[in-house]
C-alpha cells in the first residue's frame, strides 16, 4: 500500500485515506488518521452496519451537492433531510440491488423543478460516492418540497412529460 505524497495525516482529495481499528466483536472504528472516527458495527448495535454506511454515504454525498447547487441558484435551503433505503439481494452476498432516496427540502422560493434538477445533477454528475458504485445500480428519488410530494424518478432517466 502506498502512502499519499503528503503523508497519512493530511491526505489530499486524490486519496481517501482511512484507518480502521477493531473494537471487539463485530465493531470497528474507522476514519482519517488523526481525525474523527465513525463506528461501524456488523450487528448494527453500537453503530451503523457497513451496508447502512454505504447508503448513508450516498445520501450525505448527494446532500452536499444539493445544498451547493441550490445555494448557487440563490434558493438556499432552510432544511434538508433524506430518507434512504437500500434494497438488498436475498442471497449471499446480500449486496444492495437498488436505492430509494426521499429528499425533504424546505426553503423560500424552492420549486419542484429546481429541487429535482439539483438532485438529478447530484446523483448523476457530482456525487463521487455514486460514481464509485456499480453504474447499473438503480437509484430512485422523490423530492418533497415544502411539504408537497413530487413524482418518483429514476436517476439518469429523462422525465416523461405529463
Amino acid at each position: 500500500m502506498t502512502e499519499p505524497p503528503n503523508g497519512p495525516m493530511i491526505a489530499p482529495k486524490l486519496f481517501a485515506t482511512v484507518r480502521l481499528e477493531w473494537q471487539g466483536d463485530r465493531r470497528f472504528d474507522v476514519g482519517r488518521p488523526g481525525g474523527p472516527a465513525l463506528r461501524l458495527d456488523g450487528d448494527g448495535a453500537t453503530g451503523q452496519s457497513p451496508v447502512d454506511a454505504v447508503v448513508s454515504a450516498l445520501s450525505a454525498c448527494t446532500a452536499v451537492d444539493v445544498v451547493d447547487i441550490l445555494a448557487k441558484r440563490r434558493t438556499p435551503l432552510v432544511s434538508l433531510s433524506i430518507d434512504g433505503v437500500g434494497t438488498r439481494a436475498e442471497t449471499i452476498p446480500k449486496r444492495i440491488v437498488s436505492v430509494e432516496l426521499t429528499y425533504h427540502l424546505s426553503g423560500d422560493g424552492i420549486t419542484h423543478p429546481q429541487a429535482e434538477r439539483a438532485i438529478e445533477l447530484a446523483i448523476t454528475k457530482y456525487c463521487s460516492v455514486r460514481e464509485s458504485l456499480d453504474p447499473a445500480l438503480p437509484i430512485h428519488y422523490t423530492a418533497i418540497v415544502n411539504g408537497e410530494t413530487g413524482a418518483r424518478r429514476t436517476a439518469g432517466e429523462q422525465a416523461t412529460p405529463t
